[in-house]
């Protein structure tokens, strides 16, 4: 019986990605990477090997903090995994997950002496697909050796056994990583899961916790007799996003505060009138949650005159704008703080206190709403001064 062409198209694309990346795990192959600026210092514990088999177009792991959990999603050869391994130190923890057993390969087999050289081992690799990242393929290969697959019957049995997987212990768990990174991989992953793997990496962040993803974009759509070319599709061009659609992708995943962290200036490659070049984009989880009124407000400083946030809140420049709880928290922390100016009650509003708070009104706090249950004041200013140099 012939499988349907978009299944076999499937595969197709499968299949190519994994032997195009198998042969590169081999002897590097120039063609599947844009020149990136890594910094020098943590590439001088790595074997040259690793550094010329690694395929990337941007380089994430600037957005790694000491102490933290990394997911690093398409590994590769481990090159930004030991990178990420030397920032977050000793009490971080790095993931690399990727499909490719050469590759894992490649990454596991230096890991020893990068480990002695960095003075700690906190990396682990896991073999998974990146839109399913409850599931261990290497668990479900030991699974199939025990009870090969003979019979629907049997078929049907390993399909329940990874449910229950998935559920109940799965691979990366729910809100467990602090930053999500990868590198020039979301690409290869086909049209039709793509929604999948927004969502999986929107499950396993903390909240709070951000994505930075750098990738491969285009200008115009690649029209489908591109995306049909298995040659294209693994050299990371025919599946390239849209631009606009790459970061639109993250809202509908629930992310909020989207940014574009870098943008490569020059197309890195021109298909038939088509420009691809690296796109590096940031983007928090942690807007989740209801709308309760705790008399806080922000101004935001400018330079525009109004903004308007992914979930349709408008703030208006030097105006102290009404805000709930959840907002105030979002609005006080990355990428926001630095343009806003965060204004508390007077009278902290306990929790059993707080009312339901229509953020999206627009309205603008009163300053006598956040002075409430003070007494009116008259402070008048001293001969003092009130800096350290010179008079107010």
């Amino acid at each position: 019986m012939s499988r349907p062409a978009a299944d076999q198209e499937k595969l197709d694309i499968e299949l190519a990605v994994s032997d195009r990346y198998s042969a590169a795990s081999q002897a590097a192959e120039t063609a599947l990477c844009c020149p990136v600026q890594y910094q020098s210092q943590y590439l001088e514990v790595l074997p040259q090997e690793l550094i010329e088999r690694d395929y990337g177009c941007g380089d994430p792991s600037r957005d790694v903090q000491a102490g933290e959990t990394v997911l690093d999603l398409g590994s590769g050869g481990g090159k930004v995994c030991y990178i990420a391994s030397q920032i977050v130190g000793q009490a971080g923890q790095v993931i690399g997950v990727d499909m490719n057993d050469d590759m894992l390969a490649l990454a596991r087999e230096h890991q020893p002496i990068i480990s002695e050289r960095i003075g700690w081992n906190n990396v682990r690799f896991y073999k998974a697909r990146i839109q399913d990242l409850a599931l261990d393929l290497n668990r479900l290969e030991d699974r199939l050796q025990e009870g090969p697959v003979q019979s629907t019957a049997d078929w049907l049995d390993v399909q329940r056994w990874a449910a229950r997987q998935r559920q109940e212990d799965p691979m990366i768990g729910n809100d467990t990583i602090d930053v999500v990174i990868s590198n020039c991989v979301l690409n290869l992953v086909e049209t039709s899961d793509r929604q999948q793997m927004f969502a999986e990496i929107f499950r396993v962040l903390k909240r709070g916790g951000r994505a930075v993803i750098s990738d491969i974009v285009c200008d115009e759509p690649v029209p489908d007799h591109l995306k049909a070319d298995a040659e294209l599709w693994s050299g990371c061009i025919s599946g390239a996003f849209v631009e606009h659609e790459f970061l639109q992708a993250f809202a509908e995943a629930g992310f909020y505060g989207m940014e574009i962290v870098a943008r490569q200036s020059e197309p890195w490659a021109v298909v038939e009138g088509i420009e691809f070049r690296s796109l590096t984009v940031r983007a928090y989880k942690g807007k989740e949650g209801p709308c309760l009124d705790h008399r806080q407000a922000v101004v935001y400083q400018g330079p525009w005159k109004t903004v308007e946030d992914d979930d349709g809140h408008v703030l208006r420049r030097g105006e102290r704008m009404a805000v709930c709880q959840k907002n105030f928290q979002i609005y006080t922390r990355p990428p926001y703080q630095d343009q806003i100016v965060a204004i508390e009650p007077a009278t902290p509003v306990s929790e059993n206190k707080a009312t339901p708070f229509n953020c999206r009104e627009g309205s603008v706090r009163s300053p006598a709403e956040t002075k409430a249950s003070t007494s009116p004041l008259t402070i008048l200013p001293g001969d003092e001064c009130c800096g350290p140099d010179e008079c107010c």
